[in-house]
Formats: structure tokens, C-alpha cells, sequence
């Protein structure tokens, strides 16, 4: 008998991946970094792969191994690395690494040199994000760097790519701008003599609103686990995770009855109190304290207090909740009840953040569907 659980739906990520597939002509990169979103970064892969997804992408050069370990053949990119890390091991695993600057661009040719192997690189310019990339006053320097780098064997450069700001505001004037940007890039590259075989910027929200900007390759991400990154529109993906526990324990307790750490919830009336085990080290966020929509009994509920570490209450009135009974904190929400959206909104937050946060070792994931 269980007590807590995150079920994943391996079918509805293979899905979620057919659809985006269908609506593009470049490959698609799924993403499954972060533990596959709190999914599971193996079986997610994998469901992905049946999908139709022909890479796999990941952020830490860790992730990346583990895919390698674990039997996966087809590309992985990992684009996050600090100074120092043993990049020597991802180029003799075929992992595919990001260059955003000459720095880095320099430790992967140490690197290529210890594996006596080829690095396949992705030059990645910043068109905007400020974040991770070479900014366009540096990219010539980068390109010349990779360009002798590729001619003295070094490296090999597969790809160029840039990441959106706002592709998840669709219109919004920021993709214009960083588009033409990235084109401008794609063209000095060319001019520098580097012709990768793969250019992309598509996340999941250009994946599926900007088919201009699929170029070679796409790069969904939360999108393949069923989850939208634009608001209010859901583009036929369905949700992969559900987190749900049995009810421990149930009492009757009098009216202005305080309930959880700090009394910041007092019952209104003579009530049945739903005692949930699952709390903040389990995923649930403590911001959601007297917020966050829990389906139990055929009703939504809202949690009654502060969410505590390993628990959370629920105020269910004199409805015949007994303990066993099934609260089901999001899922796909097909009857009704809540979804990650739904708790992202509660909290002021996205869904990403939702599911990601269901990671912990505590709570076993549960995979159903034929994709298991």
C-alpha cells in the first residue's frame, strides 16, 4: 500500500513530443535536464525518443554521462560549465558542449587533446538574455577562435544557438530583435568559415508559436512533459505528472479551532480536519500555506494553514473523508481537480517550478502507460 507518490505518464510525454514533431520539420532536442523536469530524466528520455525526439539535451556535463551510461546513443548537448570541469570525459563520451566564450572555448580543446577525440562543439551567441552565450561584440573573437580550432583538428563545431527571452509572450518585440540577431550571427559565422550543420533558438514556446525560428533543430522543453509555457493556451499537450497521497488521519475538532504551526488558520465551525503526508521536503512549496488546491473527496480543498515539512491539513467540512482516501494535489486535471498551473498561480510562480520541486527520493515516482 502506498502513502505518497508522483505517477508519471510515459505515454503522455511520448505524446506531448509526436505532437511538437508534428509541427515542424527540424529535429527535435528533448530536454531532460533537471531530472527530466522532476520526472524522471531516464524513462523521460526515453519516452521522448519514441516520440520522435532524435537529440537529448541536458545542462550539466553530469547529466550527460548519465545518459551515456545508461545505454543512450543518439546526441546530447550539455551547455553549462563551470572552469575546471573534466570535459576531457564528455568529449570521449561523444557529448556534445557548448562554447560562450574563448575561455571556455580553450578548455575544450585541452579537453579534445587529453581524449584524443574530436570535440563537438555548439557555439552559442547571447542575442539577449544576458545570460550564457558569447554578447555580439565578442562573437568575432569566438569564431575566429573556433575556426582555427576546427582546422587544427580540435574541435568539430555542430552547432550554433542562442536562447529566447520572451518567446513565451508571443508578439512580444523581443523576438524580432533577437531573431535578427541570431541571423546577423549565423551570417559572421559563415563569413568566418564555420557552416554548422545545426542552428537553433526554439524553446518550447517557439516551438510551438514561431515556426520561423525552428531553423535545424528545436529544443522543447517543459512542453514535453504536457505542460504550456504561454498562459491560457494548452496547444493539445497533456500533463505527464500527478502527485497524490492517502489520507493519514482525520478528527473532529470544535469551531476557532487553530490548525498548523502559528495558527494562521482557525476553523470556522465544528469540522473534519484531513491530515496529507506530504509537505515541503517532499515538493510542496510552503509559500502555498492557506493557498494551494488539493482534490479529496470529489471536492477541491484549499491546504488549512502552514504546509509543514513532511505534511499538510485540509479543512473538509462534514464530508465522509476517512483516512485512505486519495488527495490528489495536481495532475492532468481532466476531472476537474488542480494542475501544476494551477498551484503555479496560488504561489506566483510557473509550473516548471511546480513539477521540478517533486524530485525528492521520499516520495516514489510511479511510471505507468506502454512507453514504461
Amino acid at each position: 500500500m502506498w502513502q505518497a507518490e508522483v505517477r508519471v505518464d510515459l505515454d503522455a510525454i511520448r505524446d506531448n513530443v509526436a505532437l511538437l514533431r508534428a509541427r515542424t520539420t527540424a529535429e527535435v532536442m528533448a530536454v531532460v535536464k533537471g531530472d527530466g523536469y522532476g520526472h524522471g530524466m531516464l524513462p523521460s528520455a526515453r519516452a521522448a525518443l519514441a516520440g520522435g525526439a532524435t537529440w537529448l539535451g541536458v545542462a550539466t556535463l553530469g547529466e550527460g554521462l548519465a545518459l551515456r551510461r545508461a545505454g543512450f546513443e543518439v546526441p546530447v548537448l550539455a551547455w553549462l560549465h563551470s572552469p575546471g570541469m573534466p570535459l576531457h570525459e564528455g568529449v570521449a563520451a561523444g557529448i556534445d558542449l557548448n562554447a560562450g566564450s574563448v575561455q571556455l572555448l580553450g578548455e575544450l580543446v585541452t579537453a579534445a587533446r587529453r581524449a584524443e577525440r574530436t570535440a563537438r562543439v555548439h557555439l552559442k551567441l547571447d542575442t539577449g538574455l544576458s545570460r550564457g552565450g558569447a554578447t555580439p561584440a565578442e562573437w568575432p573573437a569566438l569564431l575566429e577562435a573556433a575556426a582555427k580550432a576546427q582546422a587544427d583538428g580540435d574541435i568539430d563545431v555542430v552547432g550554433v544557438w542562442s536562447h529566447f527571452v520572451y518567446a513565451d509572450e508571443p508578439g512580444h518585440e523581443t523576438i524580432d530583435h533577437q531573431l535578427a540577431l541570431f541571423a546577423e550571427g549565423l551570417a559572421t559565422a559563415e563569413r568566418a568559415g564555420i557552416t554548422p550543420r545545426y542552428r537553433h533558438i526554439a524553446n518550447s514556446a517557439a516551438t510551438l508559436t514561431r515556426p520561423d525560428a525552428h531553423y535545424d533543430l528545436v529544443r522543447p522543453g517543459i512542453a514535453v512533459y504536457g505542460l504550456s509555457p504561454v498562459a491560457g493556451e494548452s496547444y493539445g499537450l497533456r500533463p505527464a505528472m500527478t502527485a497524490r497521497a492517502r489520507v493519514a488521519l482525520t478528527k473532529r475538532v470544535p469551531a476557532g479551532q487553530g490548525v498548523s504551526y502559528g495558527h494562521t488558520y482557525f476553523t470556522e465551525r465544528d469540522t473534519t480536519l484531513a491530515l496529507v503526508p506530504l509537505g515541503y521536503a517532499d515538493g510542496v512549496p510552503r509559500a502555498a500555506s492557506n493557498a494551494g488546491p488539493v482534490q479529496l473527496g470529489g471536492k477541491r480543498r484549499t491546504v488549512a494553514g502552514r504546509v509543514c515539512m513532511d505534511q499538510i491539513v485540509l479543512d473538509v467540512g462534514d464530508d465522509p473523508v476517512v483516512a485512505g482516501d486519495v488527495a490528489t494535489l495536481f495532475g492532468a486535471g481532466d476531472d476537474g481537480g488542480p494542475t501544476a498551473d494551477d498551484w503555479a498561480a496560488v504561489i506566483g510562480t510557473i509550473n516548471y517550478e511546480i513539477v521540478t520541486r517533486f524530485g525528492s527520493s521520499r516520495v516514489p515516482r510511479v511510471y505507468q502507460g506502454g512507453a514504461a
